[in-house]
């Protein structure tokens, strides 16, 4: 029995060619890889100093890895692996083929199951788990392709790592001329990026819709963080609640982005590292104040600004001098 797509051939043809795209769901994107160096402590410590992590636990006799580090055991550099398939490289020429011809890495998932140490030997495989329906964005029109690897350490499940990217069309560039003539009714303004929520941000944007910023607080040595973590940065503990930050800040460090001008923004505009009465510090941006009378130092409150009909931001707000 063959089944007719409402749209007529053309949407049958695009139908036929992500059923071919999804055959590929399931088949192995690397097979039996081994990570070029074994976990080490040089590489521990080059990775703690970039990232301005002094946890003790990734230093001495006893050290573990950052959980983080976790891809970084297994990418291949320069040279490439071996361990690499060839329905891997089958699925991309298809999309090429298809004049998804562009790619940009979009996302990526970690779960963290058994801790490195130094001298574990990293193995791994890695599938392909998703190929999506054609999606249209800002830079075009193509698929998602979600790979996942599972990493092991002497046959032991260690982690697991989902990475995504879309291989997409590049949208045709806007012709040049004349701007076309004014519309009969003022355009919709265009929406800002959408933030990525996942399971380990879901309670600050929780938090935010009703109008509370939350900082995560360790229940085990109540450091506080920020951004939210799964773990501890402190003492690696995975238990946490929150507390509610007061609204008080103050401007640690700042930027006044003037371009590339993106859509829904209006440069130039004050992007800053404000630093909370609590001791963290989030980025966000300005808003009370002209851009350029924005100053480190600068003290300024939480509000919460609606920036289109479903999304809400915290923002803080400089008081304008008098």
């Amino acid at each position: 029995m063959t089944a007719t797509a409402p749209g007529g051939a053309e949407d049958t043809a695009a139908d036929r060619f992500l059923a071919q795209l999804q055959a590929f769901e399931g088949r192995p994107a690397a097979t039996t890889g081994q990570g070029k160096d074994p976990v080490n402590e040089a590489m521990i410590r080059h990775w703690c100093e970039a990232m301005g992590d002094a946890n003790p636990a990734y230093t001495g006799p006893d050290a573990i890895a950052p959980p983080t580090m976790l891809q970084a055991w297994t990418m291949a550099g320069l040279s490439g692996h071996s361990a690499r398939s060839g329905a891997y490289d089958e699925l991309l020429g298809l999309l090429d083929g298809a004049g998804c011809t562009s790619v940009v890495a979009t996302d990526c998932e970690q779960e963290y199951l058994r801790p490195l140490r130094p001298g574990d030997t990293v193995t791994f495989d890695a599938v392909i788990e998703c190929v999506s329906p054609r999606k249209t964005t800002r830079l075009g029109s193509g698929h998602f392709v979600t790979t996942r690897m599972d990493i092991r350490v002497g046959g032991e499940l260690a982690g697991t790592h989902r990475f995504r990217i879309l291989k997409y069309a590049p949208a045709a560039p806007r012709p040049a001329g004349p701007p076309p003539a004014a519309p009969s009714r003022r355009p919709e303004r265009p929406r800002r990026p959408r933030p990525v929520v996942n399971r380990d941000n879901q309670g600050f944007w929780d938090g935010v819709r009703d109008h509370r910023l939350l900082i995560q607080r360790c229940a085990s040595c109540a450091t506080l963080r920020f951004p939210w973590l799964p773990g501890c940065n402190a003492c690696a503990s995975l238990d946490w609640d929150t507390v509610e930050a007061c609204g008080e800040a103050t401007v640690f460090s700042y930027v006044v982005m003037h371009h590339p001008s993106f859509p829904a923004f209006d440069p130039p505009y004050a992007v800053a590292l404000v630093e909370l009465a609590e001791g963290v510090r989030m980025i966000t941006n300005i808003t009370g104040v002209p851009y350029d009378a924005v100053r480190i130092g600068t003290p300024v409150r939480l509000e919460f600004l609606r920036v289109d009909e479903d999304q809400e931001l915290p923002v803080f707000r400089g008081e304008a001098e008098g």
